[in-house]
């Protein structure tokens, strides 16, 4: 059955707002779909240019450097969506954005593959120790030499978190001839061959290559420490291109230096600099076969192209079918098409009675109901009513009166 080709609102009308570089795709996403009026700015903007941008901004696009507060979605007025082309959603007031029915997506399988490839190039070159001989030949000295040079083949890595991204690189990992081992908070299911560790220092004393994927939260800042380093194996090789917090970057500059560690390769810290360019300092510059990257693991063009069509996509269902599949705020529906029938979205806030009143309100003027959705989660409720077309805008003016009423939009 055919998507409805207009919402109820002129698509002419429509303000759609992106930041940051966001990739070609998710402006076609909306200009094939019809809507013109799409706006770019190459770069994040700060809090005060964001509440001038965004008063009339129905649907906003960022990356990881915008960030979203209470002030900012007060003064977006019309804003129906934001979508993160990114991983997470940190740079969002979700809290806010929840109570202002404000739907936030964004794209956390887009990149998988390019963080895992460069977790498997990188650990090639530091078990080669290849960060050295390159110095060294930029340098004019030429250290052809095998000594402390080995094959990834028959050695044991070790992943800190078995997501999307760690079951990735085990995949990889095995083949290319590597044992893998994994530690989770949660058990999970393995991939070929690999075995989960019940304990971080089983993993950790086991493990030539060391490898974390682990999201930022309270349980993992500072997973990597001065304690845990001393449970890993002597030689071995550390990566991090998961979150900032979570290795002691001063205990592993001294794990490194005195020789406890044979590398590392870091792609995130505890403090990065606001735009490319700028001046960036950590504990771990000039030290040895360790390479260090500016927060590029999931940077590749297809990458952010795939990014660019996920959340664009999940901004255009939301738009026009009221789809909020993949939601961190609006409760999760994926709701069907129906034909002949005009569609009103109510957002609520979650309390006792609301379906019951809206059904009643319906029910009273004798407004037929042909489809009705509904889901909760702890702050709000999101009913998708598919109603009579001859009476859908009565039942709109009836459900903007609703009890609770957060946010109710005639969709077509």
């Amino acid at each position: 059955m055919g998507q409805k080709e207009h919402t109820s609102y002129p698509k002419e009308k429509i303000k759609i707002l992106l930041l940051e570089k966001i990739s070609d795709a998710a402006a076609s996403i909306f200009k094939t779909a019809g809507y013109p009026d799409v706006v770019r700015i190459p770069k994040a903007l700060s809090e005060e240019e964001l509440i001038r941008e965004i008063k009339d901004v129905h649907l906003l696009g960022i990356r990881s450097k915008t960030h979203i507060t209470e002030k900012v979605l007060k003064a977006a007025r019309k804003l129906q969506a934001i979508g993160c082309f990114c991983i997470g959603t940190n740079q969002v007031d979700l809290k806010a954005a929840t109570g202002r029915g404000v739907a936030v997506f964004n794209a956390p399988y887009s990149n998988t593959r390019s963080v895992a490839e460069l977790i498997m190039g990188l650990s090639v070159m530091l078990i080669r120790r290849i960060p050295d001989k390159n110095k060294a030949a930029h340098e004019g000295l030429w250290y052809k030499e095998s000594a402390g040079s080995y094959e990834l083949r028959g050695k044991t890595l070790g992943i800190i978190g078995y997501g999307n991204i760690g079951s990735q690189v085990s995949v990889l990992a095995e083949a290319l001839g590597m044992h893998v081992i994994y530690y989770d908070v949660v058990r999970k299911l393995p991939m070929g061959n690999a075995e989960q560790k019940k304990t971080l220092k089983e993993l950790l004393g086991a493990s030539d290559i060391i490898t974390l994927h682990v999201p930022g939260l309270a349980s993992t800042r500072n997973i990597i420490n001065k304690t845990t380093l001393k449970q890993v194996k002597k030689g071995a090789i550390l990566l991090n291109y998961s979150r900032g917090d979570v290795v002691d970057l001063p205990a592993l500059k001294t794990f490194l230096e005195n020789g406890s560690l044979s590398g590392a390769a870091i792609d995130v810290f505890p403090e990065e600099p606001e735009k490319s360019g700028g001046s960036f300092s950590t504990p771990l510059q000039q030290l040895p076969n360790v390479i260090l990257t500016p927060h590029i693991g999931g940077s590749t063009e297809e990458a952010q192209y795939n990014i660019g069509e996920d959340v664009g996509n999940k901004l255009l269902q939301y738009l026009e079918t009221g789809t909020s599949f993949g939601s961190h705020t609006v409760p999760d529906l994926s709701v069907p098409i129906q034909e002949n029938t005009h569609r009103l979205l109510h957002i609520h806030d979650n309390i006792p009675g609301v379906l019951s009143e809206i059904n009643a309100l319906l029910s009273k003027k004798h407004i037929n109901v042909l489809g009705q959705y509904l889901k909760t989660n702890e702050r709000i409720g999101y009913v998708v009513l598919d109603v009579d077309s001859r009476l859908s805008g009565q039942a709109f003016d009836l459900l903007k009166n609703v009890k609770g009423t957060v946010k109710t939009r005639l969709l077509y």
